[in-house]
């Protein structure tokens, strides 16, 4: 059986000692790094021309914040692991809705960083532990915030997603409630590769592009209640 292509990764820190030591580790993990960055404008360029699966991105760089990085690539496929310093409430948010797939503080284990670029390659979401909650409880708000005051077409809005199978809406109400893959595979007794199939045969028919998108989406429709 041929073995599956590596995990292309573009590595963008203005850390010359940190970002060295990471694409050292990744490259010795396995992962296939296409480049480096060291500011804003040169991720963006690097990452246009290389498209890779993931985008390991310091929050905190020269000329462009991450969350502008995120925003000016948000047309293309790659996803985007946050890997910063700050653990603020207001950093977390700014980037995930700006469309970063996860976030992790650089405390992170090379390890918990390993998975996590893994993690974010295969479509998951992955937080630092604490911070995952923080962004389900934004959706919610938001979410109620526009069931509140909805507008005409929002008032008749089904709860249910027609276009998909009731076992991806089965899965996307788990998503909803901030399960991993694995926790959802194990809750229902699959097995984790199926659980991202899944996923990502979803966001393909919701045409979404990673699953801190598909999780807004489901928490919207209020799919984080029991169906």
């Amino acid at each position: 059986m041929t073995e599956p292509a590596p995990l292309t990764v573009l590595v963008a820190d203005d850390h010359p000692l940190w970002r060295d030591a990471l694409v050292r580790d990744l490259e010795e993990s396995g992962f296939d790094v296409v480049g480096t960055a060291a500011d804003g404008p040169a991720t963006v360029r690097r990452t246009r021309a290389t498209s890779p699966d993931v985008l390991v991105l310091d929050l905190n760089l020269p000329e462009m914040r991450g969350d502008e990085v995120c925003r000016a690539i948000g047309d293309l496929p790659t996803r985007v692991l946050i890997l910063s310093a700050s653990g603020e409430e207001q950093d977390v948010l700014a980037a995930v809705k700006a469309g970063a797939s996860g976030y992790l503080v650089k405390s992170a284990s090379p390890a918990e960083i390993r998975d996590a670029v893994t993690a974010t390659g295969a479509g998951d979401a992955v937080f630092t532990p604490g911070l995952a909650g923080l962004v389900l409880g934004e959706f919610r708000e938001m979410s109620s915030q526009a069931r509140s005051a909805p507008s005409e077409e929002a008032k008749g809005a089904p709860p249910e997603v027609p276009e998909l199978t009731e076992r991806e809406t089965e899965i996307l109400r788990y998503v909803a409630m901030g399960m991993t893959a694995k926790e959802i595979a194990a809750d229902l007794v699959i097995s984790h590769r199926t659980v991202q199939n899944h996923v990502q045969n979803i966001l393909g028919k919701l045409h979404l592009h990673n699953r801190v998108e598909l999780t807004r989406f489901a928490i919207s429709r209020g799919l984080d209640q029991p169906g």
